[in-house]
């Protein structure tokens, strides 16, 4: 059962998902800001090509530094960067029902500023958020020990604007 289409809200929801922001980490990750590009439909990358073009110039206080390979479908910000990947697949997670219900220790899914989201804990630390019910997947990777305490709050308005709810 996908939780995410039946907008199950029951789930920690914002405050616990602001937390787990707020405590990603105290250590610094990989400095390179080098990414794979995501390679998606020609719809889904028109939406993304969309979305970068009204991408904030600051997240959460940090400047716009672009990843290599320069593509519309990535966009970073701050040193270790912030990075944002455009077009990728859905993750198994959104599908998992632990998360669904609660009980995955590392995956909860919540709403800001109404872009819903999954954020998943990855082994090296970092922390991994990937919108959902939206017409492409956005996945947005932070650093381990970076503070993003409105950095999905200063990505909402993109999100909305760009990338259409549905499938």
């Amino acid at each position: 059962m996908n939780f995410f289409r039946h907008r199950h809200r029951t789930v920690l929801g914002l405050p616990a998902l602001a937390l787990l922001i707020v405590t990603t980490g105290c250590s610094s990750a990989d400095d390179s800001d080098s990414v794979t590009v995501p390679s998606p439909t020609a719809k889904v990358a028109k939406l993304c090509r969309n979305l970068d073009s009204v991408l904030p110039d600051k997240v959460d206080g940090l400047d716009r530094h672009d990843p290599e390979p320069a593509s519309a479908l990535t966009a970073g910000w701050g040193s270790p960067a912030i990075i944002l990947r455009c077009g990728v697949v859905r993750p198994p997670k959104m599908v998992d029902p632990k998360v669904a219900t609660g009980s995955d220790p590392k995956a909860i899914a919540g709403e800001v500023n109404g872009v819903e989201w999954l954020m998943e804990k990855q082994d090296d630390g970092s922390t991994r958020f990937t919108t959902a019910n939206r017409q492409a997947y956005v996945e947005v990777t932070v650093p381990e020990g970076r503070n993003t305490a409105g950095m999905l709050t200063d990505m909402a308005s993109s999100v909305k604007k760009a990338i259409p709810f549905g499938k």
